[in-house]
C-alpha cells in the first residue's frame, strides 16, 4: 500500500482527514513556515513545527521528544488516535517524510504523505485558506517503534558489522567532504560503509516522487537484502529516502535521528573523506 495521496484523493477526502503543514525549510532559504501557513494553506490544516515539537534539551536539531511530551504537542493540534493524516510541505517533498516518520515513529498506523505538495495543490487552482488554525484538543497516545530509530551507538555498532546498510542523503559533494558542512565545527565526509544516495535524485521536476522503477535504480548500489538505515544532514532528508523505500516495498528501514550533525561532532565518530 502506497504511503502517498495525490491531490485528486486529498480534495475529495478533505472533511475525513487531519491535514498538517510540515514545511521546513534550510536557514539559507530566509523563509517563516509558520508566517507562510497563516497566510495559506490547504483548508482545515495545522502547522506542526518541526523545531518545537522536538527534544530541546539533546543539544541537536529538531531531535524526536519524549512519547509524553510528542503525545502533549500533537494532540493539541488536534490530531487524535485512529485518525488518518496526511501531511504536506511547502517544496513539494522535502520536510513532511519526517513528520510522517515522526508520527509513525510513535505508533501512529495512518499517516500519508501528499504528493507534490504544496506548490502541486496551489498549482492545480485547488482551495487554500489564510490564518491561524484553532484545533480542538484530541488524545493522542504515543507508542514508539524502536525498530524504526536508530541512535549513535547503534550506529556505530553497524559501522563494526556491517549488520545494516547505512545510506545517507545529502549531496554527493558533502558526503566525499569536498562542500563543507552548513553546520559550523562538523567534520566532512561520511560514516565507513555508507553509500550515498542524493534524496532529490528521488524527486520529479514538479515535486512528486519519481516512479517505482526509478527509486530501484537511484538505490542500485544499495544492499537491499540488508536492514537499511537511512541518515542526511540532521535527520530530515533522511525520511525522504525512507519514503520512497517503502514505494518500492522495503519496510525494514530505520532513521538515524542525529545524523551528521551527531556523527560529525564527535570526535570518537569515524570519518571517510572522498568517494
Amino acid at each position: 500500500m502506497s504511503e502517498l495521496v495525490s491531490t485528486e484523493w486529498l480534495a475529495a477526502h478533505l472533511n475525513d482527514v487531519r491535514v498538517v503543514d510540515a514545511s521546513w525549510y534550510m536557514p539559507e532559504d530566509k523563509r517563516e513556515p509558520a508566517r507562510e501557513f497563516e497566510q495559506a494553506h490547504i483548508p482545515g490544516a495545522v502547522f506542526f513545527d518541526i523545531d518545537g515539537i522536538a527534544d530541546h534539551a539533546s543539544g541537536l536539531p529538531h531531535m524526536m521528544p519524549m512519547p509524553g511530551e510528542f503525545s502533549k504537542a500533537v494532540g493539541a493540534l488536534g490530531i487524535g488516535d485512529g485518525e488518518t493524516v496526511v501531511v504536506y510541505d511547502g517544496t513539494g517533498l522535502f520536510s513532511a517524510p519526517r513528520v510522517w516518520w515522526a508520527l509513525k515513529a510513535m505508533g501512529h498506523k495512518t499517516v500519508k504523505v501528499l504528493d507534490g505538495g504544496f506548490p502541486k495543490w496551489k498549482r492545480e487552482g485547488r482551495p487554500v485558506e489564510s490564518g491561524a488554525a484553532q484545533p480542538k484538543a484530541k488524545f493522542f497516545t504515543a507508542i514508539p517503534r524502536p525498530d524504526m530509530v536508530r541512535d549513535f551507538y547503534a550506529v556505530m555498532g553497524i559501522v563494526k558489522d556491517g549488520r545494516a546498510q547505512l545510506v545517507d542523503a545529502r549531496s554527493a559533494s558533502r558526503f566525499t567532504a569536498e562542500e563543507p558542512e552548513p553546520r559550523a565545527g562538523l567534520r566532512g565526509g561520511h560514516m565507513p560503509g555508507a553509500i550515498n544516495v542524493h534524496y532529490r535524485t528521488l524527486i520529479a521536476t514538479d515535486g512528486t516522487l519519481k516512479p517505482p522503477a526509478e527509486i530501484r535504480s537511484a538505490f542500485s548500489r544499495v544492499d537491499l537484502n540488508k536492514p537499511v538505515v537511512t541518515t542526511c544532514g540532521s535527520g530530515l532528508s533522511a525520511a525522504v529516502l525512507m519514503l520512497a523505500l517503502a514505494e518500492i516495498g522495503k519496510r525494514d528501514v530505520a532513521l538515524y535521528d542525529g545524523s551528521w550533525t551527531e556523527w560529525g561532532g564527535r570526535p570518537e565518530a569515524p570519518v571517510v573523506r572522498g568517494p
